[in-house]
């Protein structure tokens, strides 16, 4: 299944777009599926069908959902209860009632993970459409499975499960608790949930979208997301120069301003991305027919995967030099830290702790240099780690 992650700055129209987006594929054949995440049906404004928890026919070939974030919720904190029923009743703790429960900050992005996961696995569509939130709390919605799988092996390392028929010894040798088995099997479980979220993001058939209005906001907007999205090696594959004007607006009219505006930072995009235009068609688009007016890009061929690689100048220079694309990185903006077998990554706003490929774990950090959108980290082998040679 192709998988279409759409997103922008804020009122760039990317709902309206991914709207577009998708009922253009399903008019061309293809079994899709267009998922949203606004706890308001700006969604179902667009298509002009209410959408929500349960999946809709908007038309042949076109389903939309909105998943309840309240609803998923209040089942993983019921769940959670129950799991934890004698904790609780040790602590002579009330348990919550359904009814009492409210979603909290950060509930919709998980809703949306486990929607798109959950679609993925289903594999009842040919192409998925995702309209993401906007780019800033999207990029945190897409790095949110690898960080907290990270968490989960730092505060529960899988190998200490070997260890639990040991755990009543040890807690009274140690004077304090330890985790019971139940945790265990609860972050295996998360984990298992967020490494299928995570592949999904992750997979050679996702893609991300970019939708901005072409000006000087926009610009910026998209030079922003474009690094976060690098640093995440996620892949892109189109930019949606949205609401452009019409380049015959006459000279002495107000639109001449803002058209020249759009022309001059449309040149620039063309310069570094695969740039789309979708008409501005004078009103807010609504309901099928003016979806189908702004005639969306449709499906592109395999964008090229993310690669970092290892380039080996241990015979020239005596270094191995790690390749990260970060287009748009500012050198001062940069920062670089070793830790143990990870190495963390800070560009602009945006940090990434990565794990070493393993011939890296046998080096020691020899410098960094950046040039034309891609960051140099040399690595000079440790004596004591690297096999000697006769």
């Amino acid at each position: 299944m192709r998988t279409i992650l759409i997103t922008g700055p804020g009122g760039s129209g990317r709902t309206t777009v991914a709207a577009a987006t998708a009922l253009a594929a399903a008019r061309a054949g293809t079994r899709t599926l267009l998922l949203g995440g606004d706890r308001d049906d700006t969604l179902g404004a667009a298509l002009g069908v209410s959408t929500g928890p349960v999946p809709t026919l908007v038309e042949p070939n076109l389903t939309a959902w909105r998943p309840d974030p309240a609803q998923g919720f209040r089942d993983d904190l019921a769940a959670l209860q129950d799991r934890a029923s004698s904790v609780l009743d040790l602590l002579g703790a009330a348990r919550l009632d359904p009814e009492e429960l409210t979603p909290l900050p950060g509930a919709e992005e998980l809703a949306l993970l486990r929607a798109l996961r959950d679609a993925a696995l289903a594999e009842a569509h040919d192409l998925l459409v995702v309209d993401l939130p906007p780019a800033p709390r999207a990029l945190a919605l897409l790095a949110l499975p690898e960080e907290l799988r990270r968490y989960l092996r730092r505060l529960l390392p899988p190998e200490r499960q070997a260890a639990r028929a040991l755990r009543p010894v040890l807690g009274r040798l140690a004077g304090v608790p330890l985790p019971a088995e139940g945790l265990y099997e609860a972050a295996a479980r998360w984990d298992l949930e967020l490494a299928a979220a995570e592949a999904v993001v992750a997979d050679r058939n996702t893609v991300v979208r970019l939708v901005a209005e072409p000006g000087p906001a926009g610009a910026d907007a998209v030079r922003a997301a474009r690094l976060g999205l690098a640093l995440r090696g996620l892949r892109t594959d189109l930019l949606i120069a949205n609401r452009v004007l019409p380049e015959d607006a006459p000279a002495d009219s107000w639109l001449a301003g803002p058209v020249a505006q759009q022309r001059k930072t449309l040149e620039e995009w063309q310069g570094a991305h695969d740039v789309r235009t979708v008409a501005h068609l004078g009103r807010d688009p609504r309901g099928a027919d003016d979806l189908a007016a702004l005639d969306a890009p449709g499906v592109n061929p395999a964008a090229p995967p993310v690669e970092w690689p290892v380039t080996d100048r241990l015979a020239r220079d005596g270094v191995l030099v790690w390749h990260i694309p970060l287009p748009g990185a500012i050198r001062d903006d940069l920062d670089l830290v070793r830790r143990g077998d990870e190495l963390v990554v800070a560009a602009g706003p945006f940090r990434r702790i990565v794990p070493l490929p393993s011939a890296l774990r046998r080096c020691t950090v020899d410098g960094a240099a950046l040039r034309e959108g891609e960051l140099s980290v040399r690595f000079a082998p440790d004596p004591q780690l690297w096999p000697r040679t006769r």
